[in-house]
């Protein structure tokens, strides 16, 4: 018998439903393909007229990125619903403040991404290149893609709060492996370290930060293949 918990409408979901949701959002989630494939692809620091360039050659492309950054607040409003439910028998407070800033994160993010809409928008319409003029254009596209990086950073610095709150709540369970607790903890300080460095740490080798952020993948895998197995009886103990 598996074990489970009631929504606000009396309806019951199970806890390894809970991890298959989970699972599914963080498997559907499109932000590295934007984040690690479209943005760095088109956008070149330091070279704004080639960036313009770039974006206004790969409008399509850069669209996709958009929808994808989009998309993938939806999946985090699904998967902070899913743990919520799966970390609740181990601290409902807890699990439900780790849920809003996991939410926070996504209303943080949207914001950010909503700088590149405007991109798109002004490097689409005739009108307004010739409003501007190439040079403050590009300065008012290099201004909006900042702000983007800079408020998506923002962004994760609340995400980072949540990994480290499901990784406490993960080790307190006794039915998620301990381990996989301690690496979102760690996770959750690399993208503090990550996205702090320009203002506290300028010089240091960030290398490591990109092994800490594996313990999210290890948490889906475990989410997808492991977490339908959890049972009525490691749980019993939490009350």
């Amino acid at each position: 018998m598996t074990s489970t918990t009631k929504t606000d409408c009396g309806q019951e979901i199970s806890l390894p439903r809970a991890a298959l949701v989970a699972g599914l959002g963080y498997l559907l989630t499109p932000t590295p393909f934007a984040e690690f494939y479209v943005y760095p692809h088109l956008v070149i620091s330091g070279k704004i007229e080639q960036t313009a360039q770039n974006i206004l050659a790969h409008q399509s492309l850069f669209a996709a990125g958009i929808v994808c950054y989009l998309s993938s607040f939806v999946c985090d409003v699904v998967i902070a619903w899913a743990l919520y439910y799966l970390l609740k028998p181990v601290s409902a407070s807890l699990s439900l403040l780790a849920a809003w800033f996991q939410l926070v994160y996504a209303a943080v993010g949207l914001s950010a991404s909503l700088n590149l809409v405007t991109v798109l928008r002004l490097l689409d319409t005739p009108e307004d290149a010739a409003l501007f003029g190439a040079g403050p254009l590009h300065a008012q596209i290099q201004l909006l893609l900042a702000s983007f990086r800079s408020t998506w950073g923002l962004s994760l610095i609340f995400f980072a709060i949540h990994l480290m709150l499901v990784g406490y709540l993960i080790y307190k369970s006794g039915y998620i492996p301990k381990l996989i607790g301690i690496l979102l903890v760690v996770a959750g300080v690399g993208y503090v370290v990550l996205n702090l460095n320009t203002y506290l740490f300028p010089e240091p080798d960030l290398g490591y930060v990109a092994i800490a952020l594996l313990g999210e993948l290890v948490f889906m895998f475990w989410l997808l293949l492991r977490g339908w197995k959890i049972k009525q009886s490691a749980t019993s103990a939490l009350g």
